[in-house]
């Protein structure tokens, strides 16, 4: 209800976040050299990631290939992670280029790492039109935050 309530209205997350340097505020968990992880604040599933450049394109092909691998390893990086952290049976690894596509931020690329186990649906989207999510996102950043850490260079 929050997002639905807020909009879009506060600019580009992608680009404003990251420059307020702020990254415990932000759920912000990493950054490289040209790109960052960041959870996302209406998840999915528990421990819902995205992985975004710090350049303001939307445009996958138009970054450099420097770029492309380094979002590429962040993208390796948090799959591990939650692997590990998380048991997470499964990922649903994806990116919404334009509108069309279902994107949110559509002038900015991003990536979503989403989690999954087995048994993870339930009624609840069907009936209640709403996604249960088992962990605060402050308890999913703190727990999240170590394995991070390491794969930070910025």
């Amino acid at each position: 209800m929050e997002y639905i309530q807020r909009g879009n209205s506060g600019g580009c997350i992608f680009c404003t976040l990251p420059a307020a340097k702020r990254d415990e505020e932000n759920l912000i968990l990493a950054r490289a050299r040209h790109g960052f992880v960041i959870m996302n604040r209406y998840p999915y599933s528990n421990a819902h990631v995205m992985v975004a450049p710090y350049e303001h394109t939307s445009d996958l092909l138009g970054v450099s290939e420097e770029a492309r691998g380094s979002l590429m390893t962040l993208v390796g990086h948090a799959i591990r992670i939650l692997q590990t952290a998380y048991k997470a049976d499964g990922l649903n690894i994806g990116a919404n280029l334009g509108r069309a596509a279902g994107a949110g931020y559509d002038g900015h690329l991003h990536f979503h790492v989403v989690p999954r186990w087995l048994g993870d649906t339930n009624f609840m989207p069907i009936l209640g039109e709403t996604k249960v999510i088992t962990q605060s996102l402050s308890d999913t950043y703190r727990q999240l935050l170590p394995h991070f850490q390491a794969v930070s260079t910025a």
